[in-house]
């Protein structure tokens, strides 16, 4: 090829990127400084092969809202994980490109960062790993392995970007899953007014004050202490904790939850603990959706609570049945959670879709 040949392409190259690209925004170069609360903890660990970079991310961020990634063109990872919905889809169970409900409910991707153990069984062990599920699961996006690498390379200019990102412009499922990772490692949400309130910058309502005590109090009837114990499973900056409990939604669980992949009894009807950030943007709740409202949830731990074999021991100590709250103290529980909400999260336009004007 010519010089002059060779100048050629590389203007008409730019000129495809730059056409593909959201107005206003350049695909940015450099390491990625992921930027969070010290007391959130270092506690994460990013693959040596996948390290985060500003182009891996706008990629990343690219292919999360690519409705060609499913097979009927129609279906993106956004369609499940909607921001304003703090990236879950309001439904009890998603519909992908079959038309069916999904098993479970879409379960939100705050705070990724720090979870070790993704899906409600905790069967994935890294976010790269996780994306390839929905990109090959018949009721979801509905893709044989490799064909989500074939339909992307038919889309200008995405070899660019894979080869800014990897080097090369191969693409694969694998690096599809890995730029879409880095883009969820960022969705960090750290300012609610929770957040607000634990760096001395807001004062709690007499009711949220109350909720926030029945919240971070575990209850001893025998000494006249009232509480709910949320914190004992949604404790902490991050208002989550990796573990699996059964809270006793049903006295016999049809959906073996954690059981699948350990094979172990005591796990039968335990489900990853979510994070309650955002926790009033994300109904319907629980691992199958059947609760539509906080109320319903508040309902369940107050006066329905299931007994069986495998009931965390936690529910078991404390519980006979339910908490018992009273309409009071359920609605100062629920004043407390509405501090969750983080505007800031759900608006911020560097999650948005790049492939829409704002």
């Amino acid at each position: 090829m010519t010089v002059s040949r060779f100048v050629l392409f590389g203007f008409v190259a730019l000129a495809v990127l730059a056409a593909f690209q959201p107005a206003d925004d350049p695909v940015p170069t450099g390491p990625y400084e992921l930027k969070y609360p010290a007391s959130f903890g270092g506690r994460f660990s990013i693959p040596a092969d996948n390290p985060m970079t500003q182009e891996g991310v706008y990629l990343g961020r690219l292919l999360f809202y690519e409705p060609r990634l499913s097979a009927t063109g129609t279906v993106s990872c956004a369609s499940c994980h909607q921001q304003s919905r703090a990236f879950t889809d309001g439904l009890a169970k998603s519909v992908g490109v079959s038309g069916k409900p999904t098993r479970r409910n879409s379960m939100s991707l705050v705070n990724l960062l720090w979870v070790r153990q993704l899906f409600w069984d905790g069967r994935s062990n890294s976010l790269e790993e996780q994306t390839l599920v929905p990109l090959q699961h018949t009721d979801e996006m509905g893709l044989k392995p490799g064909e989500a690498a074939l339909k992307i390379q038919k889309t200008a200019p995405y070899a660019a970007l894979f080869r800014r990102v990897f080097g090369s412009d191969s693409i694969t499922d694998g690096r599809i899953a890995k730029a879409i990772a880095q883009f969820e490692r960022t969705l960090i949400s750290a300012d609610s007014p929770y957040d607000r309130f634990l760096a001395g910058k807001y004062a709690l309502t007499a009711a949220e004050e109350r909720g926030f005590r029945l919240f971070s109090t575990a209850p001893n009837p025998e000494r006249g202490i009232r509480g709910g114990n949320c914190v004992h499973c949604h404790g902490g900056p991050k208002l989550m904790q990796e573990l699996f409990h059964n809270n006793g939604l049903d006295s016999n669980a049809t959906d073996p939850g954690r059981q699948e992949v350990t094979g172990l009894e005591l796990d039968h009807g335990r489900f990853r603990v979510p994070t309650l950030r955002n926790i009033t943007l994300t109904a319907p709740y629980m691992h199958d959706g059947r609760f539509t409202t906080l109320a319903a949830v508040l309902d369940h731990y107050s006066d329905h609570v299931q007994a069986s074999p495998t009931l965390s021991r936690e529910l078991v100590a404390a519980q006979a049945g339910g908490l018992g709250l009273t309409p009071s103290e359920r609605n100062d529980l629920l004043a407390f959670l509405h501090l969750l909400t983080d505007t800031v999260f759900v608006n911020n336009p560097q999650f948005s879709n790049p492939h829409v004007r704002h």
